[in-house]
Parts: C-alpha cells; structure tokens; sequence
C-alpha cells in the first residue's frame, strides 16, 4: 500500500505489522456533522477496511474535544452546560457515522476524561525541560524543538499567520516566543477548572490529544491524522510535545484529508456556508450521500454543488441493478489495487460504474468501499 505522508511531502509504502495502531483527531461536540467531518472519517472507514481486508487488526482511536473554547462559547450563547451540549452533538454526530456506514472505531475518549493524565504528561515535558511557566500558565518552548515546523514544511511567518487565524494568541506577553503554544492555563470563571501544581486552570487545545494518543496508544502510532487544517498548529504541536515528554517518534506515517468548499469559499461554521450531513440524510439514502464523498479523492479539495446528490443516488440504482449479476472477482481485485495506490477511491468507482455497466455483479466490490448492496 503506498499512501502521501504530509510530513515526507510524498506518496510513500505504508507497511504497518501485523496490528495497525490509528489516532484520528474527532469532533468538538458543538454543532452538527457537517460534509467536511464526514468526508475525514470516511476517508478514514476506506483505509480501515483495506488494512482489515489485507489481513491487519486495527485499533483506531477518535478522540472527542470536550473542553475547549468553541464548545463553551456555544454553551454560553444556548445557556446550557457545556457537557449537556457536547453529549448531544456527540450523540448526532455518532448517528450520521452509523448511517454512512462508518466502522465503529476501538475508543472515542473525551478530553475531559483524561484530565490525571493531562497533568501527568505535562509533568513530563516540563521535567525534559521542553515547558516553561508564566503567568499562571504553561506554554511548550518551541526554540527548545529543533524540528518545531518540519511536519508542516511551513516557513515561521506562514506558521505565526496561521497560528493568528487558529486561535494561537500570537500576542501573548506571558509568551516567550510568539508559537509558544499553551499547556495550562487558567479557566474563565463559567469554564470547568482543575488544580493543578501549576495553579487551577484548564488544559490547553493541542496537549488533549498528545495525553489520549499515549494512554490509548502508546509511545508512537503507525498513523495519525484529521483535516487538513489541523496540520498547524494542532499537530504540529501535538508532535513536538509529544516527542519532549516520551522521546521516541510520536507518528510514523500523517495523513490528511482536503477541504471542501460551498458557494467559493471553504467550508465553516464562521461563514454559516455548511451542508450537514443529518439534513441530506432526511432527503438522500445515506449510501449515495457515501458515494457522493468517495468520488472525490480524499487530498483534492472540491466544491459542493446540486448536482452532486443527483449523480450519486443514480449512481447507487445502477449499483443495486447490478446484483446477481456475472462474477465480480476481478472486479474487487482491481478496486483493492486502485485503494492500494494512495486510496484512489475515484478510480475505484470508475471501475465499478463500468463493470455494472456491463451486467457484473459490483457487490463486494462495493462492500469493500463501504457501500452495501445486499
């Protein structure tokens, strides 16, 4: 199997052993699924069913941002306690992934879960002497990385600019450097806070995710990943701080997925330009709604339009005209050997559409892709 890695800038052999040890990063429970999660994890449910069809086990951890600042924003705004809002959108959310027919992943741990092994991995780091403290708060010192940049391949002034367009507080006078990112810190006084050696506060975005991965993983994972814009700062930082509190590799192999546009413009909560996966569901059969992500290959970024839909579910009756059909087996032969090179499901429904065309029987083919016929 051969699949980009962002770090590498290249697409490269993916050979994991025998158990493949997986970390994407999930949702923060606020608002609904939109096409841009849903296309993430699906791209995700594809690699997972080719590395079980090959013959691998996997442990695919997804992670649920319970305590940041989106989620207790939208709290404050509904008046409702920000776990109350998060248990909801996270039961949504867990919905629309059954419906596209997303395998269960092995844990979907919440932050606010792993508060002991917050501390405890910030401990660490501080001890490495990667941390410093300031200002009642924890920041990692990225001038004590020296690879702080490389996954990314991004120059100090594209990471500054985005770490600014991400909620990085570049100004931050506490701050040795302005990508010092935060550990601890405190709480507002209608936020949840824990205490701490450091004072009471509360944990900071990106070291969620580093304390999850170490105690559902372990020290280094064969592959991690999420949209592309959690590339920076999230794991760019989830990386180097992980690598300062263990020092061992955090991730062999990254994997990010596009994003997708609606009406020009990237898809976003802040722009209100989103297409939610529940309100496609009430009018479309959740396989074409599937069929409609994997047509576009999971590193190209594409536009949403009216006619997507359409296509798909015509796509999805030509798929079920087909069972019962000739023999499919070289059919799935190929479609394993499209997956294979780089998860090129585009290709893969080409060849589908086209043996279905023909009178052959698409169905494991189809399974393979998670779309079931039968």
């Amino acid at each position: 199997m051969q699949l980009y890695d962002t770090a590498r800038q290249a697409v490269v052999p993916f050979e994991p052993g025998p158990h493949v040890l997986m970390y994407t990063c999930g949702i923060t429970p606020y608002d609904a699924t939109h096409l841009g999660h849903a296309a993430t994890f699906v791209a995700y449910d594809i690699l997972q069913r080719r590395l079980i069809d090959k013959g691998h086990t996997v442990k695919c951890v997804r992670n649920v941002t319970d305590v940041d600042d989106p989620l207790f924003a939208k709290a404050r705004e509904l008046g409702v306690h920000y776990l109350d809002l998060a248990a909801g959108e996270e039961a949504r959310f867990e919905r629309d992934l059954v419906a596209l027919n997303v395998l269960p992943v092995a844990a979907t741990p919440r932050a606010s879960s792993a508060i002991p092994d917050i501390r405890g991995f910030i401990g660490m780091v501080l001890d490495r002497g990667f941390a410093y403290e300031s200002g009642g708060s924890v920041y990692f010192d990225v001038s004590k990385f020296d690879d702080f940049g490389t996954l990314s391949g991004y120059s100090t002034d594209e990471m500054l600019a985005l770490a600014k367009e991400r909620g990085g507080n570049v100004d931050d006078p506490n701050k040795r450097h302005p990508l010092d990112f935060v550990l601890w810190h405190p709480s507002a006084d209608d936020e949840p806070s824990w205490d701490t050696m450091w004072g009471p506060g509360r944990p900071g975005w990106h070291i969620e995710c580093s304390a999850l991965a170490l105690r559902e993983l372990g020290t280094t994972i064969d592959l991690h990943g999420g949209g592309a814009d959690l590339i920076f700062p999230h794991h760019e930082s989830e990386r180097a701080q992980s690598e300062a509190a263990t020092g061992e590799p955090f991730v062999k192999h990254w994997m990010h997925t596009a994003l997708i546009s609606k009406d020009g413009e990237k898809m976003s909560k802040s722009l209100g330009n989103l297409v939610f996966v529940d309100a496609l569901r009430e009018t479309w059969d959740p396989r074409a709604i599937r069929l409609t992500i994997i047509e576009h290959h999971y590193r190209t970024e594409w536009e949403w339009d009216d006619e997507l839909m359409p296509r798909n579910a015509a796509r999805l009756d030509a798929w079920l005209a087909s069972v019962g059909g000739q023999s499919g087996d070289d059919l799935l032969e190929h479609v394993r050997t499209r997956l294979d090179d780089d998860l090129d499901t585009p290709g893969a429904i080409a060849a589908i559409d086209a043996a279905a065309a023909d009178g052959v029987d698409v169905t494991k083919a189809a399974d393979l892709l998670g779309v079931v016929l039968v």
